[in-house]
């Protein structure tokens, strides 16, 4: 372990890492980590948005692959997870209050940490959740953020019968009947990790094994199943960034990346959700997986193909 982050063998810390916590306004404290470009000319600043129960550790690498193309790169483990304030006395229990939670902590980052410390101009990068989360905070980005990378959003579940929703209207249910701190899916988190063969995120064996590694060896960053409140209120950010209203507001450029074998996120709800947006485009990368950062290089690379297209730099060298 570092001062601030949690090491692994097959999982070297990116250079020039820095980083802490920063308080919340309703009191949570919340680990972020800021990492300096290592190439020239310099390019910005990726803010970097993970998906439910990750860590800034899983990404490690990607940090890498941003700095060595001239990228500053600010990231943040959402509240309830990582090694953020867990809501929760069970801290295996995926629980929010409201996804505007996330956005509020978004925005602050955004004040305390991003502006005042970060190099501009300034771009998101998100997967799943964090893709959601930065949807919903688009309207207040529009002034500081350029453009926004979106994988795999969580607007929908594959092959499900009923609608987002129906979903929330039925864990609504639960939760004004007092249960919506009770697993939704899945339970606690197993002991053991999933075998490989059965995972549904990657068809990299290594960067699976180097993903699971770091839950192994430091337990207290993984998170067990989202709760009934956990999924109410992201069917309710779902519904809402749908909205035709809410989606005429987004002024951000936005690529938005489905994975073709995405066996998490209904791939058929990205499609949709890219041709609605005004300032939006889509890329399908066939046959990946839902984390497409974690997969293996022929997916992974058309993903950095496609974000080194439409991220252009400020062209200014340093």
């Amino acid at each position: 372990m570092t001062d601030l982050f949690y090491l692994t063998e097959g999982n070297p810390p990116p250079q020039n890492a820095a980083g802490g916590f920063f308080t919340t306004r309703d009191g949570r404290k919340i680990r972020y980590g800021v990492f300096a470009a290592v190439a020239r000319p310099l390019q910005g600043t990726v803010v970097l948005l993970t998906g439910r129960n990750e860590c800034i550790e899983k990404y490690f690498e990607t940090i890498r692959d941003l700095a060595d193309r001239g990228f500053g790169v600010a990231t943040l483990d959402w509240r309830g997870q990582g090694d953020s304030s867990r809501l929760l006395r069970d801290r295996q229990r995926g629980y929010v209050r409201s996804f505007r939670d996330y956005t509020r902590d978004l925005e602050q980052f955004f004040e305390e940490i991003v502006l005042p410390d970060c190099r501009g101009p300034y771009y998101i990068l998100a997967h799943s959740t964090g893709a959601v989360i930065a949807l919903l905070a688009s309207p207040s980005m529009v002034n500081r953020v350029r453009r926004m990378v979106l994988i795999a959003p969580f607007l929908a579940v594959p092959d499900l019968r009923v609608s987002i929703a129906t979903i929330r209207r039925v864990c609504a249910v639960f939760c004004a009947l007092g249960l919506g701190r009770l697993y939704a899916a899945w339970g606690p988190r197993p002991k053991l990790p999933t075998p490989f063969e059965m995972n549904k995120v990657t068809s990299d064996p290594e960067r699976y094994r180097r993903n699971t590694d770091i839950y192994r060896a430091w337990p207290h960053l993984g998170l067990g199943g989202p709760t009934i409140r956990w999924l109410k209120t992201a069917a309710a950010a779902a519904e809402a960034v749908s909205d035709p209203d809410f989606m005429a507001s987004i002024q951000v450029p936005t690529l938005i990346v489905a994975a073709g074998a995405d066996q998490v996120v209904s791939t058929k709800a990205v499609e949709s959700y890219a041709r609605r947006l005004r300032v939006g485009s889509l890329l399908m990368i066939d046959g990946a997986h839902h984390e497409i950062l974690q997969e293996r290089d022929l997916f992974r690379e058309q993903l950095l193909a496609a974000f080194d297209a439409f991220v252009p730099g400020t062209g200014d060298a340093a």
